[in-house]
C-alpha cells in the first residue's frame, strides 16, 4: 500500500476578496437606500430590489442550464425558505428601530453581529481561532467610532436593531450551514424570492405603494435590485462555501467603511479623523481573523 501524496492546503484568499467585493457592494448600496427611500417606503423598496435580483439570477440560471444541456443542482425549497425569512426578520427590526434611534447607533449596533456569529459558532461547539476573537473586538471598536455614536445606553430602538444583528448573525451562519449543500444561485434566488414576497405583502399593507413612486426611485432600485442583491448576497452565498463564518462577518462589515467611502465621495459628507480612525481598525480587525484563520485552516488539514 504506497503512501498518499498530500493535496495542497486550502486556499480561501479568493473567498475572502468575494466577500470583500460583497462588503463593498452592500456600503455603497446605503446610497442607493437613502437616495431610493424619498420616493417609497422601505417594505416597498426592498420588495422591488429583491424581486429584480431574483428575477435577473433566474433568467442567469436558465441560460446556464440551457448552455450546458444538462440539469443544475437543485437547492432545497426549506433552506431558501429559512435565509430569506432570516433577511427579512433583520431588515424589518432594522427598519423598525430606526424609527426609534439614530442611524450611527443603528450602524454600530446591527455591526454587532461579527461578535455574535464566532459566539453562536462557539456555543454550537465550533472552534473559532482566536486571531478571528481579537478581529472581532477590532472590528466592534471601529464600528462604534465609524458610527459616532456617543452613549452606550439602549434604547428601545436600540433594543429592535440589537435584536436585528441576531437575525444577521444567524444568516451568515445558515449560509454557511447550508452553502455547500446546495446549487449556490439556485439557493440565493430562492432566498431572493422569499424577501420579495414578505416585504411586498407588509408593503401593500401599510405603505400602498404608487407606480409614481417606484419610477422616481427606479435608479436607486436598479442598484438595489442588480448589484446590492444580485450581485452581493449572491457572491456571500458562494464566496461563504470557503469561509470561516467568524471571519467572514467581520469582512463583511467593512460594508460601514465603504458606506463611509460612499457618503463622501457621492455625497460630500465630512470625513472626520474619529471615522478614519475607526476605519483602520476595522481593516486592522479583518486582516488579523483572516491571518488566523488562513493559519488555522491550514493547521486542521495538516
Amino acid at each position: 500500500m504506497t503512501a498518499s501524496t498530500p493535496s495542497a492546503p486550502p486556499r480561501p484568499w479568493l473567498a475572502h476578496g468575494l466577500l470583500l467585493l460583497t462588503a463593498a457592494v452592500w456600503g455603497l448600496a446605503f446610497v442607493a437606500q437613502r437616495a431610493g427611500m424619498a420616493y417609497v417606503g422601505p417594505f416597498t423598496y426592498n420588495a422591488a430590489r429583491f424581486a429584480l435580483g431574483a428575477a435577473v439570477l433566474e433568467v442567469l440560471l436558465r441560460g446556464l442550464q440551457a448552455r450546458t444541456r444538462r440539469p443544475r443542482p437543485q437547492a432545497h425549497m426549506r433552506h431558501g425558505l429559512l435565509l430569506g425569512l432570516l433577511i427579512f426578520a433583520g431588515a424589518s427590526l432594522q427598519q423598525a428601530g430606526l424609527v426609534y434611534t439614530t442611524a450611527g447607533k443603528a450602524g454600530f449596533i446591527t455591526g454587532l453581529y461579527v461578535v455574535l456569529v464566532p459566539l453562536l459558532s462557539a456555543l454550537a461547539g465550533r472552534r473559532v481561532p482566536r486571531a478571528v476573537w481579537w478581529g472581532a473586538g477590532l472590528a466592534v471598536v471601529g464600528l462604534y467610532l465609524l458610527s459616532g455614536a456617543e452613549t452606550w445606553r439602549l434604547a428601545k430602538g436600540d433594543l429592535l436593531v440589537l435584536l436585528s444583528a441576531f437575525f444577521w448573525a444567524l444568516h451568515v451562519l445558515a449560509v454557511d450551514r447550508f452553502g455547500g449543500q446546495n446549487d449556490s444561485l439556485r439557493l440565493a434566488a430562492r432566498q431572493f424570492w422569499v424577501v420579495a414576497a414578505l416585504s411586498a405583502g407588509v408593503a401593500w399593507l401599510g405603505e400602498r405603494p404608487a407606480w409614481a413612486g417606484l419610477w422616481a426611485a427606479g435608479p436607486a432600485i436598479l442598484y438595489g435590485g442588480l448589484i446590492s442583491v444580485g450581485v452581493g448576497y449572491t457572491l456571500q452565498v458562494v464566496a461563504q462555501r470557503r469561509a470561516e463564518p467568524g471571519l467572514a462577518a467581520i469582512i463583511l462589515s467593512l460594508e460601514a467603511v465603504f458606506a463611509l467611502l460612499g457618503g463622501v465621495v457621492l455625497l460630500g459628507e465630512a470625513l472626520t479623523t474619529r471615522s478614519l480612525v475607526g476605519a483602520s481598525l476595522m481593516l486592522a480587525g479583518m486582516i488579523l481573523a483572516q491571518r488566523g484563520a488562513t493559519a488555522a485552516r491550514v493547521q486542521d488539514f495538516r
